[in-house]
């Protein structure tokens, strides 16, 4: 197994020692980078990956990745059409296609055979979502809020309309869906704003968590209530807390700075606490772990126990592959190569950060959708680059 450390040319080089990454003494950061040196020397040459190439895009096409299918969205048709392909195969003919009520932004999720088509306005303010047939295309039923599927059910929420940051947190009442009709079973309220989380590591269940610290798990066939406990002030958002297998963890201020502090679910119960250091931090799950990026590079925690997995200084300079958030996959980076025109493609999971391909200059919008890359190229078509090559 490799680690890659720092980024000189296409391989590595020892890195400069970077400040600490959280609850990390040096001889712990010491350790870290000398073990990773050693891996290093086996590490393989990046795989320069090839194309499966798809249709030609439509102009101003939106195009998503959802479970199986490739989707392009052609707004300049009236009204809007959703094609959507084979992801494995993209450059045969479309599977279906279908009309679309008028939008200007779309997103999707597939959740066995149903597609969930998310529409937005000029904001990025959710309108409706509409449920699909994935094998086709026929639309099921519509609901005029954000639906998220959880296990064999589904929730429906009215986002906060802000202009600067749509979907941050949620307000009035969750409501509790039958997936295969869109019907409401049951109704939560939601005091002032909160934050709703699908739990990946327990299908069928959610964390609500309000703007007052009161955390509770629902369980989504029914809304009843499988734990609950009070968590300290904090930025509550989308990535803040994070969820990790049966464990929580989020970012908070303390009175001597910033901690992350991790708690079991479904009781919320604390089970340890370590600080972080103050400024910009994002967190993502990456097989398991927390992973974080600060500007002094990327780090990674177990969430179960706080305990440093690696460090990586030079994973300052890359920048994370937009798409899904798999606590179970490694993330997926982008960096650039010696000759500043070709990309380079790392992961980062339990074994730390590594480099694993190559793409061609000229590619742009890439995405994460599946086991693949979506890019546009110079040609104006969508090409599908599987992240793990034969």
């Amino acid at each position: 197994m490799s680690v890659l450390i720092e980024l000189g040319d296409e391989r590595g080089a020892p890195p400069d020692d970077p400040k600490p990454p959280p609850g990390t003494s040096r001889r712990a950061r010491m350790a870290v980078v000398l073990a990773a040196c050693t891996l290093l020397g086996g590490a393989a040459a990046p795989t320069h990956l090839t194309a499966r190439v798809g249709p030609a895009l439509p102009a101003r096409a939106t195009v998503l990745g959802a479970g199986p299918l490739l989707l392009v969205v052609d707004p300049g048709t009236d009204p809007p059409a959703l094609s959507a392909y084979d992801a494995t195969a993209p450059h045969r003919s479309a599977r279906w296609r279908v009309t679309l009520p008028p939008a200007t932004g779309w997103s999707a999720d597939a959740t066995g055979d149903l597609l969930l088509l998310t529409e937005r306005d000029q904001v990025r303010r959710v309108t409706a979502t509409t449920a699909l047939s994935v094998r086709t295309g026929q639309p099921l039923w519509r609901r005029p809020e954000r639906v998220y599927a959880a296990g064999d059910a589904a929730v429906a929420v009215s986002e906060v309309r802000s202009a600067s940051e749509p979907g941050r947190r949620i307000e009035g009442v969750v409501h509790g869906l039958d997936l295969a009709t869109g019907a409401t079973r049951w109704t939560v309220p939601v005091p002032s704003t909160a934050v709703l989380r699908v739990l990946p590591a327990t299908p069928g269940r959610l964390l609500l968590l309000q703007d007052d610290g009161l955390a509770r798990v629902l369980d989504a066939r029914d809304g009843s209530v499988g734990g609950q406990g009070r968590l300290p002030p904090a930025d509550y958002g989308p990535d803040n807390p994070q969820v990790i297998g049966g464990h929580l963890v989020l970012r908070h201020p303390t009175g001597s700075g910033v901690a992350l502090t991790g708690y079991d679910l479904p009781g919320l119960s604390p089970r340890w606490r370590v600080p972080v250091e103050p400024g910009e931090l994002t967190l993502r799950p990456c097989e398991g772990l927390i992973c974080g990026h600060d500007e002094n590079g990327r780090w990674a925690i177990d969430a179960g126990t706080g305990a440093l997995a690696w460090t990586w200084p030079a994973g300052a300079r890359w920048h994370t592959v937009a798409g899904a958030r798999i606590s179970t996959e490694p993330l997926v980076l982008f960096g650039t190569a010696s000759d500043g025109r070709r990309t380079l493609v790392a992961t980062v999971g339990r074994d730390g950060p590594r480099v694993t391909a190559v793409l061609p200059a000229g590619l742009t919008d890439c995405r994460r959708a599946g086991t693949g890359l979506i890019c546009r190229d110079g040609t104006a078509r969508v090409t599908v680059w599987p992240l793990d090559p034969p």
